[in-house]
């Protein structure tokens, strides 16, 4: 044994009778004194032998690994972290009220009509102009409408397609006059959808 380990090991000398020499276990076993048979020795060094019940119940209990700690509890977001955030999540929400604005909003809706023929007066030969002029909310959405024109004649249903934020969709007419003679004309706009109105214009036409 190392001399330096001799100086940091303390060896306990045992009392005789924990002392068993070769051959006196076999000799007690032959003689059936009753007696338990002693341990053998966990383990020898140099001269002196020890003994001992093996690892205790408690020193048992305390090699078992001690269980996993928890992990710590994840730090709540900074203020400054949530400020960053916030704007990219504001534009995103702004950009999909824009692009569902166009279903999700109120319909087409025509406030005003207003029909006009310039001139008001025609000579030989002459072409009115008839304009109608309707006035929506500024919503998409398709205008049905026909002219009717005092001669008997009327046009099939036509349709305007409005586009977003524009709130005026302009409809036309020409009616040309030929021949002699003094006639007091009439035309009407209706409009069929999306909610039906009628407005009706009058001109002369004078050709002596």
């Amino acid at each position: 044994m190392n001399p330096q380990d001799d100086a940091e090991y303390s060896a306990t000398v045992l009392g005789s009778h924990w002392i068993v020499r070769p051959g006196q276990d076999r000799a007690l076993a032959e003689q059936g004194t009753g007696e338990e048979r002693p341990a053998r020795p966990d383990r020898v060094e140099g001269s002196v032998l020890r003994f001992g019940p093996g690892v205790t119940a408690a020193v048992a209990h305390r090699t078992h690994p001690a269980p996993a700690a928890a992990p710590p509890p994840s730090p709540a977001p900074s203020p400054r972290r949530l400020r960053r955030h916030a704007l990219p999540a504001l534009v995103l929400l702004c950009v999909l009220a824009y692009l569902a604005w166009p279903r999700l909003g109120p319909p087409l809706e025509v406030r005003d009509v207003a029909v006009t023929a310039r001139p008001d007066a025609l000579g030989c030969g002459g072409t009115a102009h008839i304009t109608g002029l309707v006035t929506t909310n500024g919503r998409p959405g398709t205008l049905s409408y026909r002219w009717v024109r005092s001669d008997g004649t009327a046009s099939g249903v036509l349709k305007e397609v409005t586009v977003r934020g524009r709130q005026q969709a302009r409809l036309h007419l020409r009616w040309t006059f030929q021949g002699t003679g003094h006639h007091t004309a009439r035309a009407e706009l209706r409009i069929l959808a999306p909610a039906p109105r009628t407005l009706t214009t009058h001109f002369t036409y004078d050709c002596p």
